[in-house]
Protein backbone atom coordinates (compact mmCIF):
# COMPACT_ATOMS: atom_id res chain seq x y z
CA UNK A 1 0.00 0.00 0.00
CA UNK A 2 1.01 3.61 -0.63
CA UNK A 3 2.59 5.40 2.32
CA UNK A 4 0.58 8.29 3.79
CA UNK A 5 2.53 11.54 3.56
CA UNK A 6 1.40 14.12 6.10
CA UNK A 7 1.98 17.84 6.45
CA UNK A 8 5.44 18.44 7.89
CA UNK A 9 5.53 19.43 11.56
CA UNK A 10 7.58 18.92 14.69
CA UNK A 11 6.53 15.61 16.16
CA UNK A 12 7.65 13.67 19.25
CA UNK A 13 6.36 10.29 18.08
CA UNK A 14 8.44 7.15 17.39
CA UNK A 15 7.09 6.23 13.96
CA UNK A 16 9.63 8.30 12.03
CA UNK A 17 12.51 6.64 13.88
CA UNK A 18 14.20 3.45 12.71
CA UNK A 19 14.27 0.23 14.70
CA UNK A 20 17.31 -0.69 16.80
CA UNK A 21 18.30 -3.10 14.02
CA UNK A 22 18.24 -0.28 11.47
CA UNK A 23 15.04 -1.33 9.70
CA UNK A 24 12.33 1.19 8.79
CA UNK A 25 9.26 1.30 10.98
CA UNK A 26 5.94 1.37 9.14
CA UNK A 27 3.58 3.92 10.79
CA UNK A 28 0.33 2.32 11.96
CA UNK A 29 -1.30 5.60 12.97
CA UNK A 30 -1.34 9.21 11.88
CA UNK A 31 0.08 11.98 14.03
CA UNK A 32 -1.68 12.62 17.32
CA UNK A 33 -2.23 15.90 19.15
CA UNK A 34 -0.38 14.70 22.25
CA UNK A 35 2.73 13.98 20.16
CA UNK A 36 3.16 17.49 18.80
CA UNK A 37 6.29 19.58 19.33
CA UNK A 38 6.82 23.33 18.96
CA UNK A 39 9.76 25.42 17.72
CA UNK A 40 12.29 26.41 20.42
CA UNK A 41 11.89 29.83 22.04
CA UNK A 42 15.58 30.82 21.78
CA UNK A 43 14.99 33.58 24.35
CA UNK A 44 17.39 36.42 23.62
CA UNK A 45 18.92 38.96 25.99
CA UNK A 46 17.91 42.36 24.62
CA UNK A 47 17.97 45.45 26.88
CA UNK A 48 14.65 47.28 26.96
CA UNK A 49 12.93 44.89 24.54
CA UNK A 50 10.78 42.57 26.66
CA UNK A 51 8.55 40.33 24.52
CA UNK A 52 6.47 37.39 25.78
CA UNK A 53 3.95 35.38 23.74
CA UNK A 54 1.10 33.39 25.29
CA UNK A 55 0.54 29.90 23.87
CA UNK A 56 -2.61 27.84 24.36
CA UNK A 57 -1.69 24.27 25.23
CA UNK A 58 -3.49 20.97 25.71
CA UNK A 59 -6.40 21.22 28.14
CA UNK A 60 -6.77 24.98 27.70
CA UNK A 61 -3.68 25.66 29.78
CA UNK A 62 -1.14 28.35 28.93
CA UNK A 63 2.58 28.61 28.39
CA UNK A 64 4.42 31.89 28.32
CA UNK A 65 7.06 31.93 25.61
CA UNK A 66 9.66 34.61 26.40
CA UNK A 67 11.30 35.75 23.17
CA UNK A 68 13.22 38.74 24.57
CA UNK A 69 14.07 39.52 28.19
CA UNK A 70 16.40 41.88 30.03
CA UNK A 71 15.67 41.37 33.77
CA UNK A 72 14.67 38.77 36.34
CA UNK A 73 14.36 37.93 40.04
CA UNK A 74 17.59 36.60 41.53
CA UNK A 75 18.09 35.16 45.00
CA UNK A 76 21.08 35.67 47.28
CA UNK A 77 20.87 32.33 49.07
CA UNK A 78 23.23 32.92 52.02
CA UNK A 79 21.42 36.16 52.92
CA UNK A 80 17.91 34.93 52.15
CA UNK A 81 17.16 37.91 49.91
CA UNK A 82 15.69 38.20 46.41
CA UNK A 83 15.73 41.27 44.18
CA UNK A 84 14.63 42.08 40.66
CA UNK A 85 17.72 43.09 38.73
CA UNK A 86 19.03 43.71 35.25
CA UNK A 87 20.74 40.91 33.28
CA UNK A 88 23.92 42.31 31.74
CA UNK A 89 25.41 39.44 29.72
CA UNK A 90 25.49 35.68 29.09
CA UNK A 91 29.01 34.45 29.91
CA UNK A 92 28.91 30.62 30.00
CA UNK A 93 26.78 27.69 28.90
CA UNK A 94 27.89 24.08 29.30
CA UNK A 95 25.72 23.00 26.34
CA UNK A 96 27.15 25.17 23.61
CA UNK A 97 29.28 28.27 23.06
CA UNK A 98 26.81 29.23 20.34
CA UNK A 99 24.25 30.00 23.07
CA UNK A 100 26.78 32.36 24.66
CA UNK A 101 27.58 34.08 21.35
CA UNK A 102 23.89 34.66 20.57
CA UNK A 103 23.11 35.66 24.21
CA UNK A 104 20.41 32.99 24.55
CA UNK A 105 18.74 32.70 27.98
CA UNK A 106 18.09 29.08 28.97
CA UNK A 107 17.97 27.18 32.25
CA UNK A 108 21.38 26.70 33.89
CA UNK A 109 23.05 29.38 31.75
CA UNK A 110 25.58 31.49 33.66
CA UNK A 111 24.88 35.21 33.38
CA UNK A 112 26.19 38.48 34.76
CA UNK A 113 23.63 40.55 36.68
CA UNK A 114 23.63 44.06 38.14
CA UNK A 115 24.74 43.84 41.79
CA UNK A 116 23.51 47.29 42.91
CA UNK A 117 20.09 46.18 44.32
CA UNK A 118 21.87 43.64 46.54
CA UNK A 119 24.58 46.10 47.57
CA UNK A 120 21.94 48.67 48.58
CA UNK A 121 20.13 46.12 50.72
CA UNK A 122 23.36 44.87 52.35
CA UNK A 123 24.58 48.35 53.26
CA UNK A 124 21.24 49.40 54.71
CA UNK A 125 20.84 46.11 56.64
CA UNK A 126 24.36 45.84 58.06
CA UNK A 127 25.46 49.51 57.87
CA UNK A 128 28.70 48.17 56.38
CA UNK A 129 30.20 49.09 52.97
CA UNK A 130 30.34 46.25 50.43
CA UNK A 131 32.72 46.12 47.47
CA UNK A 132 33.79 49.74 47.75
CA UNK A 133 37.13 50.74 46.22
CA UNK A 134 39.64 52.39 48.52
CA UNK A 135 40.05 56.18 48.31
CA UNK A 136 36.75 56.54 46.43
CA UNK A 137 34.50 59.13 47.99
CA UNK A 138 30.91 58.07 48.72
CA UNK A 139 27.92 60.18 47.78
CA UNK A 140 25.96 62.02 50.46
CA UNK A 141 23.11 59.50 50.27
CA UNK A 142 25.52 56.57 50.74
CA UNK A 143 27.25 58.32 53.64
CA UNK A 144 23.86 58.92 55.27
CA UNK A 145 22.99 55.21 55.09
CA UNK A 146 26.33 53.99 56.47
CA UNK A 147 26.94 56.68 59.11
CA UNK A 148 23.40 57.40 60.24
CA UNK A 149 23.06 58.51 63.87
CA UNK A 150 21.00 55.89 65.72
CA UNK A 151 19.72 55.39 69.24
CA UNK A 152 21.63 53.18 71.68
CA UNK A 153 19.19 50.24 71.34
CA UNK A 154 19.07 50.48 67.56
CA UNK A 155 22.85 50.79 67.29
CA UNK A 156 23.30 47.63 69.37
CA UNK A 157 21.10 45.76 66.89
CA UNK A 158 23.33 46.86 64.00
CA UNK A 159 26.49 45.99 65.94
CA UNK A 160 25.15 42.46 66.47
CA UNK A 161 24.38 42.16 62.78
CA UNK A 162 27.91 43.21 61.81
CA UNK A 163 29.29 40.13 63.57
CA UNK A 164 27.77 37.94 60.83
CA UNK A 165 28.20 40.38 57.93
CA UNK A 166 31.11 38.58 56.29
CA UNK A 167 30.86 38.03 52.51
CA UNK A 168 33.21 35.53 50.82
CA UNK A 169 36.14 37.13 48.99
CA UNK A 170 35.28 35.93 45.47
CA UNK A 171 31.78 37.41 45.75
CA UNK A 172 33.02 40.67 47.30
CA UNK A 173 35.47 41.12 44.40
CA UNK A 174 32.52 40.96 42.00
CA UNK A 175 30.64 43.64 43.95
CA UNK A 176 33.58 45.99 43.27
CA UNK A 177 32.84 45.82 39.53
CA UNK A 178 29.06 45.73 40.14
CA UNK A 179 28.64 42.60 37.97
CA UNK A 180 27.63 39.41 39.80
CA UNK A 181 27.73 35.88 38.36
CA UNK A 182 24.37 34.10 38.63
CA UNK A 183 22.73 30.93 37.34
CA UNK A 184 19.30 30.87 35.67
CA UNK A 185 16.95 28.48 37.49
CA UNK A 186 13.71 29.01 35.56
CA UNK A 187 12.82 28.06 31.97
CA UNK A 188 12.23 31.33 30.07
CA UNK A 189 10.67 29.55 27.08
CA UNK A 190 8.06 27.84 29.27
CA UNK A 191 7.18 30.27 32.07
CA UNK A 192 8.15 33.59 30.47
CA UNK A 193 10.49 34.54 33.34
CA UNK A 194 14.25 34.56 33.81
CA UNK A 195 14.78 33.93 37.53
CA UNK A 196 17.77 32.39 39.26
CA UNK A 197 20.31 32.64 42.05
CA UNK A 198 23.69 34.23 42.76
CA UNK A 199 26.63 31.82 42.57
CA UNK A 200 28.43 31.25 45.87
CA UNK A 201 30.91 28.86 47.49
CA UNK A 202 32.28 25.92 45.52
CA UNK A 203 29.85 26.47 42.65
CA UNK A 204 31.18 30.01 42.16
CA UNK A 205 34.79 28.80 42.26
CA UNK A 206 33.97 26.08 39.71
CA UNK A 207 32.54 28.56 37.17
CA UNK A 208 35.32 31.10 37.79
CA UNK A 209 37.82 28.38 36.81
CA UNK A 210 35.76 27.54 33.72
CA UNK A 211 35.64 31.19 32.63
CA UNK A 212 39.39 31.63 33.29
CA UNK A 213 40.29 28.57 31.19
CA UNK A 214 37.92 29.71 28.45
CA UNK A 215 39.54 33.15 28.39
CA UNK A 216 43.02 31.60 28.21
CA UNK A 217 42.22 29.64 25.02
Amino acid sequence: PDRVFEVMGISRDKWHKRRRTGGRREPIAKKRKHELGRPPANTRLMPGARRIHTIRTRGGNKKYRALRLDAGNFAWGSEGQTRKTRIIDVVYNSSSNELVRTKTLVKNAIVQIDGNPFRMWYESHYATPLGRRKNVKLTEAEEAVLNKVRGKKCQKKYDDRKKTAKVEQHLEDQFVSGKILACIGSRPGQCGRCDGYILEGQELQFYLRKLKSKKGK
